[in-house]
């Protein structure tokens, strides 16, 4: 807990000692409602071989519904911000993923839960059969503003790195790269900091606190005390970062530079385990924006490096189990890849002002497998929006998106074509 005292005390600096209540009194007082509601329907086919095949059918099905009510007060410098969410969920995932076996059990999150955070704000109601329903708090902080800087204590989100699809520097509760809802961010519970320089630089620092799964205690090596400088070079922007993280030391850099009418963007993270040693992970993509067809287009192309990937290309049960570096970051939801060497590719299509069109290719090209994927975003009127999304996996028996081992002869954990769709109003 020495690491969380040290950064207290840096925010205690940057707070101005003349400052009292009473001028607070005496600034601008004002708070804001509002949220979202989101609807969501997954239709998902398993072909003959695929383990889910045996647990819930040829297909499954499963709706859920995410209300999320957002508050937040300012009063003077300082501010308030919280976000209630009610989660009610059905379907074949729901039951199917509870009776996975023990081994597997790691690279599938089932329910939100606060198992590792420091302050539990998760309640669930009910998991049984096929359905479940939660509560929950996904930001609960309190913040102080002055000129330059700003603290902010409790449960937030932030998101570092410079990785359009794939995210190694986002250390944080990063997106699933094809994840088709990023509107709203896992938060954590954390001590965060920034300050802003004159000539547009900023630092940022961060201690997430966490508790140990097995002594239910908040841990250093559970926790993480991380700072990032950002700065402007020329006519690009560069990232600095270090971080003790899970108990391991992370050094990180990158960046994003122009070149004529693209964008290039990189990042390169080294992390000192005790299993692997020293650990390099990296990213790095060009992305162009165009007129086609008289629509407008953005594109990205880009390659992930995975440093904690299975290098022989082997997803079986025994080999997986000998990683324990890459099943603990998948298990925390840091990692969602299980090789090493990935090809991406995006294209955002502006159909239309209100319908945008999305094709995504995701490519683990040592096997090769991957996953092709289009999605829609539909401005049906104001405050609703719809998505949809048709995800078709590709690869053969074994590899990772064709459905990796599972241990059970002539069973692979394989998904056919989805289709997803959710249907969001907001208030």
């Amino acid at each position: 807990m020495r690491r969380g005292v040290a950064l207290a005390a840096l925010a205690a600096a940057l707070l101005p000692c003349s400052w009292s209540p009473a001028e607070a009194d005496e600034k601008e007082k004002s708070w804001d409602l509002g949220g979202r509601t989101a609807v969501r329907a997954l239709g998902t086919s398993y072909p003959d071989d695929s383990l889910y095949r045996d647990l819930a059918g040829s297909t499954s099905r499963d709706y859920s519904f995410d209300g999320r009510v957002v508050f937040g007060a300012h009063a003077g410098n300082w501010d308030f911000k919280s976000d209630y969410q009610l989660i009610a969920l059905y379907g074949d995932r729901v039951s199917m993923t509870r009776n996975l076996p023990d081994e597997l059990q790691a690279l599938f999150g089932r329910l939100p839960n606060d198992d590792r955070r420091w302050f539990d704000l998760t309640h669930v109601f009910e998991d049984d059969g096929k359905f479940a329903a939660l509560q929950r708090l996904d930001r609960l902080s309190v913040g102080y503003t002055v000129e330059k800087g700003v603290v902010r204590f409790g449960r937030q989100a932030i998101t570092w790195g410079n990785g359009m699809i794939y995210t190694p520097m986002d250390i944080f509760n990063p997106f699933d790269p094809a994840a088709v809802d990023r509107e709203f961010k896992n938060g954590d519970d954390m001590l965060y900091g920034q300050f802003l320089r004159d000539n547009g630089d900023d630092a940022q620092g961060v201690t997430v606190f966490r508790r140990d799964l097995v002594t239910g205690d908040v841990e250093a090596d559970q926790s993480s005390i991380a700072g990032k400088y950002h700065g402007m070079l020329g006519p690009g922007e560069y990232d600095a970062l270090l971080a003790q993280h899970f108990g391991d030391l992370l050094v990180g850099a990158g960046g994003n530079v122009s070149l004529g009418g693209a964008v290039w963007r990189g990042d390169l993270v080294l992390s000192s385990t005790d299993d692997e040693g020293a650990v390099a992970s990296g990213v790095t993509s060009l992305s162009y924006s165009w007129i086609w067809g008289g629509k407008n287009v953005s594109g990205v192309l880009e390659y992930f490096y995975s440093g904690f990937g299975q290098g022989a290309d082997d997803y079986s049960p025994e080999s997986l189990a000998n990683n324990r570096e890459l099943l603990e970051r998948v298990a925390r939801g840091e990692l969602f890849t299980l090789g090493r060497h990935y090809l991406a590719a995006s294209a955002m299509i502006e159909i239309t002002p209100l319908f945008l069109l999305t094709p995504n290719l995701f490519t683990n090209v040592a096997d090769p497998s991957g996953i092709v994927q289009i999605v829609t975003r539909n401005d049906l009127k104001q405050d609703l929006v719809l998505l949809g999304a048709l995800n078709l996996p590709w690869g053969a028996a074994g590899s990772e998106y064709g459905g990796i081992d599972t241990g059970v002869p002539g069973r692979y954990l394989s998904s056919g074509p989805a289709i997803f769709v959710q249907l969001n109003w907001y208030f």
